[in-house]
C-alpha cells in the first residue's frame, strides 16, 4: 500500500504543482476556465498559491503524515468547491479536470489514513 501512497501522491503533487505554475503564469486556459466559472484574474495568484501549499503539504505528509491528511483535506474541499462552481453555472464542458483532480485528491486522502 506505501508505494500506492507513493506513485498517487507524486501524480497529485506534479498536477497540482502543474496547477499552480499555470496560475502564477495567468494561461490563457486558466484564463477561460476560471472566467466560465466567474473567478476573476485577481484570483489566480491567490488559487496557484493554495495549490502550491498543497502540492508542498502532499509532499511534507509523506514523511511525516499529520501534513499530508491536512493537505488532502484541504483539496477535497477545494475541488468540491470547484466542482460546485462548474455545476452552479452548469459549466459541464470542462468539468472532467475538477472531477480528475477531486478523484486523486480523495485517494490521496484515503490512502494517507489507511497506509
Amino acid at each position: 500500500m506505501f508505494v500506492a501512497l507513493v506513485v498517487v501522491t507524486a501524480v497529485n503533487i506534479v498536477c497540482n504543482a502543474v496547477e499552480a505554475v499555470a496560475n502564477f503564469a495567468g494561461a490563457a486556459w486558466v484564463k477561460r476556465n476560471s472566467h466560465a466559472v466567474g473567478v476573476p484574474d485577481s484570483m489566480l495568484p491567490f488559487l496557484g498559491t493554495v495549490k502550491a501549499a498543497a502540492a508542498l503539504g502532499l509532499a511534507a505528509g509523506l514523511w511525516w503524515r499529520p501534513i499530508g491528511v491536512a493537505a488532502g483535506v484541504g483539496l477535497v474541499a477545494f475541488f468540491l468547491c470547484a466542482l460546485v462552481l462548474h455545476v452552479r453555472r452548469r459549466v459541464f464542458h470542462n468539468i472532467a479536470g475538477p472531477l480528475l483532480f477531486l478523484g486523486l485528491s480523495v485517494a490521496v486522502l484515503w490512502l494517507m489514513l489507511a497506509a
